[in-house]
């Protein structure tokens, strides 16, 4: 058992080792999660949190890692949540991430984690929205989230972050790809980058015409951007800065923020219950009630939705 309220603490005070293990206490669902999120919640809501996508090879390390600089020569302190693949082996995360950011380690204004998804689908880790309650609560002004690569279907980022940036690169694949992935749903702002190859003009005139494809936006909504990057070279990363302040300044203007707060908060919330209450049908496996229902469904005298009416009643009971 540790002391939370301390932990909480040094975390404010921007002591890393305090950050890191709060963080662990989220990731691996310590008893003491609940008193750690209790302690958090008054602390919580101050950053910005943008989220980073796209598929594996197109820069999303390096380009996170430009973003970190711009900020901090802001004066912002950032935070990065670098979800990576889970090692095959180990079960934890790679670290491939960690490598390209190697920059910013000394710096005191800057916390990198790197978090293994752990089988968790949609490209980010399961207990991503808790670490980023931490940072959060920990002082980070604008923390960014860099998603595993995402393939047809892992576009979880959209209900995490405040932001969601898709990066593309040249000869990566097509609008139609693009469109398969259903990237061109999420994305509030569009990144090209490795733009000084060839074909990145064509690659963002197909975007843009896919964008449009089917629009139907009223005056006043927002209209994402395509921003060109050569992130490796720093090159772009201003007008990526300026395109997502612009968003920001949007979201604020019109509610929209607030909005997708409490959109991302509703969430959390059904799954943490939703696992709760997967938990408890679990402990019902060896339970007798749960065989009884099952006996009941198979002999025909009772129907599985009548069925799982009761078990559910039950649980609530209970």
């Amino acid at each position: 058992m540790v002391d939370v309220g301390a932990l909480v603490k040094d975390a404010r005070e921007g002591r890393p080792r305090a950050v890191a293990r709060l963080i662990s206490l989220v990731e691996g669902a310590s008893p003491q999660l609940r008193e750690v999120m209790a302690a958090l919640a008054p602390l919580t809501g101050g950053a910005y949190v943008v989220g980073l996508t796209g598929s594996p090879g197109v820069g999303k390390s390096t380009s996170t890692s430009a973003l970190v600089t711009a900020y901090r020569k802001a004066g912002r302190r950032v935070g990065v949540l670098a979800v990576d693949p889970s090692s095959p082996f180990s079960g934890g995360a790679l670290l491939g991430d960690r490598v390209r950011m190697s920059e910013h380690a000394s710096d005191p204004g800057v916390y990198i984690r790197s978090m293994a998804t752990r089988g968790h689908l949609g490209g980010l880790a399961w207990a991503a929205p808790q670490a980023i309650r931490v940072l959060d609560a920990a002082g980070c002004e604008v923390i960014l989230v860099e998603t595993v690569g995402v393939g047809q279907s892992e576009v979880e980022i959209a209900a995490q972050a405040d932001t969601s940036v898709v990066l593309l690169a040249p000869g990566m694949g097509d609008g139609i790809q693009a469109a398969k992935a259903g990237i061109l749903e999420i994305g509030d702002v569009y990144v090209v980058n490795k733009a000084d190859r060839d074909g990145a003009d064509a690659t963002a005139r197909e975007l843009n015409h896919m964008l449009g494809l089917g629009e139907s936006r009223a005056p006043g909504d927002w209209r994402p951007p395509i921003v060109k990057t050569v992130a490796a070279r720093a090159e772009g990363i201003d007008e990526l800065v300026e395109a997502l302040e612009k968003h920001r300044a949007w979201m604020e203007a019109g509610g929209e923020l607030a909005e997708r707060r409490a959109r991302r908060a509703a969430g959390e919330i059904e799954t943490i219950a939703l696992t709760a209450l997967r938990a408890r049908i679990g402990d019902l496996r060896g339970d007798q009630h749960l065989a009884a229902l099952a006996t009941r469904v198979t002999e025909g005298t009772l129907d599985p939705y009548a069925a799982a009416d009761e078990l559910v009643a039950g649980l609530t009971r209970a």
